[in-house]
């Protein structure tokens, strides 16, 4: 029932919004990474850390806790107060595929969090070991397979991982038959690829550069719908011949849910001075990606259509996290 009180403490807590944002923030804040040091998840925290910190006056610690997914690290962040001192930095893993996979999240991806602006967007990337699988395309590696069903093993970071459900979306679309290997994390499907473990793969392009740049690895094609502009020469699934075959890879701020509009207002407004700064961008292309602040509105479109399609293909392939 709507009271006088009520109607007061409402209006009291809508002036008192612009004061919050005016003296945010006063202490140091928590960036919780819900992935392992060296991941591309962690890379970004660490670019965007110290420019929020010059723009807003406080530290940015970033906190990496890991585990099961990323859904240890979400789980903290949504447990955080809502009050401007903590943020998670989400992935298209821990804020996307969750959703899609486990049937006992302790929230609902959807509405657990605001969000508040994309940073990074980038492909994950089909490679192989090239003297393991002496193929040039996808074309190729497609007519490899097919001639050993059964025989070839793919690596991925995990149950669940990026790089899983895209091989996952391969092997649906292409009726290959490939034992799934998963490994603990990004670091551990690079070196099974590298060793010949489990020759082929996906990942997110700004894990498996490194070995790319060295030779260790042969990149045949990215997921997103347009070449990467850092390897133009490397073609996209769809010009492979795979039509609408699309898996992004992205990195992304969201504030505990409740978190004052006035702060997410500010540090949006903060990240949008971030769109022309050019030695960000340049580093970030250098690391397979594009530096790419949105609005909450898009951010929350973007994760509204991966968990569809991650739930989509998770029923039809019946894969559940264990």
């Amino acid at each position: 029932m709507f009271t006088r009180r009520t109607g007061l403490a409402m209006a009291m807590g809508t002036l008192a919004t612009p004061a919050i944002a005016q003296s945010w923030p006063s202490r140091p804040i928590r960036l919780i990474v819900p992935d392992t040091p060296g991941t591309g998840n962690d890379v970004t925290a660490r670019l965007f850390a110290p420019l929020l910190e010059a723009a807003l006056g406080q530290p940015w610690v970033v906190e990496n806790r890991t585990g099961a997914g990323g859904r240890i690290g979400v789980e903290a962040a949504f447990r955080a107060a809502p009050d401007g001192s903590t943020f998670l930095l989400g992935n298209a893993g821990s804020n996307g595929i969750n959703a899609a996979i486990y049937r006992d999240l302790p929230y609902d991806l959807l509405t657990a969090f605001d969000p508040v602006s994309l940073l990074v967007i980038g492909p994950n990337t089909l490679f192989v070991n090239p003297r393991q699988i002496p193929v040039n395309s996808v074309a190729e590696l497609i007519a490899y397979v097919r001639a050993r069903p059964g025989q070839l093993s793919y690596a991925s970071a995990g149950i669940g991982s990026s790089a899983h459900m895209s091989m996952a979306l391969f092997l649906s679309r292409t009726g290959l038959d490939i034992q799934h290997v998963p490994y603990r994390g990004a670091a551990g499907l690079a070196q099974a690829v590298v060793t010949g473990e489990a020759p082929v793969a996906f990942a997110n392009l700004v894990n498996i550069m490194p070995q790319a740049r060295a030779g260790e690895v042969r990149l045949l094609a990215v997921t997103t719908r347009t070449r990467d502009p850092g390897l133009p020469e490397i073609p996209t699934m769809e010009e492979a011949g795979l039509a609408g075959f699309e898996t992004l890879a992205w990195n992304a701020l969201f504030a505990p849910r409740g978190t004052p509009g006035g702060i997410r207002e500010k540090l949006g407004s903060e990240l949008a001075k971030l769109r022309d700064n050019h030695d960000l961008a340049e580093r970030i292309r250098l690391l397979g990606g594009a530096l790419v602040i949105s609005t909450p509105a898009e951010l929350r479109a973007r994760v509204t259509a991966d968990i569809g399609q991650w739930r989509r293909l998770a029923e039809a392939a019946n894969i559940q996290a264990q």
